[in-house]
C-alpha cells in the first residue's frame, strides 16, 4: 500500500477520528446502580435509609415469608426460588438502597423560600451524617426544581444550601449526583454547567467533580423544534458532567396527552423516548435509567401481590431491552426490584458463563459469538456482580475468568 495515500487518509480522517474518540469514549468504568430512590425532601431524615430497609424487609416478612411462598406469588422458577429469596434478603440487610436521591422538585412541591431554604439545610446534614457515618448508599444526592424561569432561582438556592453543607461536612463523595429536571433545552445544560463551577468554586470543591444527571420528561427533550433529538447536543453540552439520562414516566406521558390510566413505562410513546435515550447515551458513558410504576405494593395481600407482580414484570422488561436502572419510590418495592433483577442474572448465568468461557479457550458453545457479543456477555455478568445476584466463586468456577479479565472483555475500565 502506498503510503503516501496512507498519510492521506489519516490526514483527512483526522478530525473524525479525534471526534469519535472525544465523544464517544466508551464504558466510564464504574458501577451502573440498578434503581434510584426517591425520597421527599421534608421526609428525609438520617434515619430514612434503615426505615426504609426495615419497611422493605417487614412486607416481605408478611407477603413473601418464604422461598416457596414467593415463588408461588412471583411465579419464580423452582430452581432459583431458594437462592433468589436468600439473595434479596441479603440485600436488604447489606444494601437496601444503591442510590439515593432526594427530592426537592414534584416530591417536594412548591412551597415558601424560606422553607425549602431550611429543608434543604436539614436534607443536607442528614446527608452528610449518614456520609460520615458510613451508612449512605454508594450513590446519593438531591433532585431540584428545573432552569425554567419560574423555578430557576429556587433550584439553584437550593442547590447551593445542599451542597454548601455536605462540603461543610467533608462529605461531597465520588458517588453524589444531582438530577436536573424537567430540561427542555442545550441552553439548560449549558447553563448549569455554569452553576455547577459556581458552587464548586465557592465551596472550595474541585473543578468538575459535582456531576448530574439529565432528567427526560418533557417533547423538547426528545425532539428539537428543527426535527433533531438535542439529547446528543445536551450531552455534549454538560462538558463531562452528564451521568445519566433518567426518563420521567408521568410528566412525558401527560404531556403528550395519554390519559392518565394509560401511563406507564410500556406505553409506546414511552418506548419511543426511551429508544431515543438509548441511541443518544450509546457510547458516551452516559447511563440510562427507566421511570416508576405509581401502583404502590400496599393494602391488601392481594393489593401487594398484585402490585408485586406488575413491578416485577417491568422491571424485566426494563433489562431485556438494555436498560438497567429504574426508578423506587416506596419501600415495599425494594422487593420485587431485587426479585426481578437477581432472577434475571441466575436465570441468564448458565449460559452467559459457557458462552464467555467457550469465547475465552476456543471451544464450542453452540453459539458463534463475535468479540462485540462477547463484551455483552462480560457487561451482562459484571453487572449481575455487581449488584449481588452474583459472586466471584461461581464466576471463578463457571467461567474461569476474574473480574478484571471480564472488565477487559467488556471493554471497559475496572469497575469501583
Amino acid at each position: 500500500m502506498d503510503e503516501a495515500l496512507l498519510a492521506e487518509l489519516d490526514r483527512r480522517l483526522a478530525d473524525a477520528d479525534a471526534a469519535l474518540t472525544t465523544l464517544y469514549p466508551g464504558d466510564r468504568g464504574v458501577r451502573q446502580p440498578i434503581h434510584t430512590v426517591y425520597v421527599p425532601a421534608d421526609r428525609f431524615t438520617s434515619g430514612t435509609v434503615g426505615e426504609w430497609a426495615e419497611q422493605a424487609r417487614a412486607v416481605l416478612g408478611e407477603h413473601g415469608r418464604s422461598a416457596e411462598e414467593l415463588a408461588t406469588v412471583l411465579d419464580l422458577p423452582a430452581g432459583h426460588a431458594v437462592e433468589v429469596f436468600d439473595r434479596v434478603h441479603a440485600k436488604l440487610e447489606r444494601e437496601p438502597i444503591e442510590d439515593l436521591r432526594i427530592d426537592f422538585e414534584d416530591g417536594y412541591g412548591n412551597r415558601p423560600d424560606e422553607q425549602e431554604d431550611k429543608a434543604a439545610v436539614s436534607a443536607g446534614q442528614a446527608l452528610a451524617e449518614l456520609i460520615n457515618a458510613g451508612a449512605a448508599p454508594p450513590y446519593h444526592g438531591l433532585r431540584i426544581k428545573s432552569l425554567e424561569a419560574p423555578s430557576r432561582r429556587r433550584g439553584v438556592q437550593t442547590l447551593t444550601l445542599f451542597v454548601s453543607e455536605l462540603a461543610e461536612a467533608g462529605a461531597l463523595t465520588v458517588g453524589f449526583v444531582i438530577t436536573l429536571a424537567k430540561v427542555t433545552s442545550v441552553d439548560q445544560i449549558s447553563a448549569m454547567v455554569v452553576v455547577l463551577d459556581a458552587v464548586e468554586q465557592t465551596n472550595g470543591v474541585a473543578s468538575g467533580s459535582l456531576k448530574f444527571e439529565i432528567q427526560v420528561e418533557t417533547p423538547q427533550a426528545i425532539l428539537g423544534s428543527d426535527g433533531a433529538t438535542p439529547l446528543p447536543a445536551m450531552i455534549r453540552a454538560g462538558a463531562g458532567r452528564v451521568t445519566g439520562l433518567h426518563y420521567g414516566t408521568y410528566d412525558y406521558s401527560a404531556s403528550l396527552g395519554i390519559a392518565a390510566a394509560y401511563q406507564s413505562m410500556e406505553h409506546p410513546v414511552a418506548d419511543h423516548a426511551k429508544d431515543v435515550m438509548q441511541l443518544a447515551a450509546a457510547g458516551t458513558g452516559v447511563f440510562v435509567c427507566d421511570g416508576s410504576t405509581n401502583v404502590l405494593p400496599i393494602g391488601s395481600r392481594e393489593q401487594v401481590h398484585a402490585a408485586w407482580r406488575l413491578h416485577q414484570r417491568l422491571v424485566r422488561r426494563s433489562l431485556e431491552r438494555g436498560i438497567y436502572q429504574g426508578w423506587d419510590m416506596h419501600p415495599a418495592q425494594l422487593p420485587s426490584r431485587y426479585v426481578a433483577t437477581y432472577l434475571f442474572y441466575r436465570e441468564g448465568l448458565a449460559t452467559a458463563a459457557a458462552r464467555l468461557r467457550a469465547y475465552v479457550e476456543g471451544g464450542d458453545s453452540g453459539y458463534l459469538d463475535e468479540p462485540a457479543t462477547a463484551a455483552a456477555l462480560a457487561g451482562f455478568v459484571l453487572r449481575g456482580l455487581e449488584c449481588g445476584a452474583l459472586d466471584t466463586a461461581e464466576l471463578d468456577k463457571l467461567i474461569g475468568v476474574d473480574t478484571a479479565g471480564l472488565a477487559r472483555l467488556a471493554r471497559r475500565p475496572l469497575r469501583s
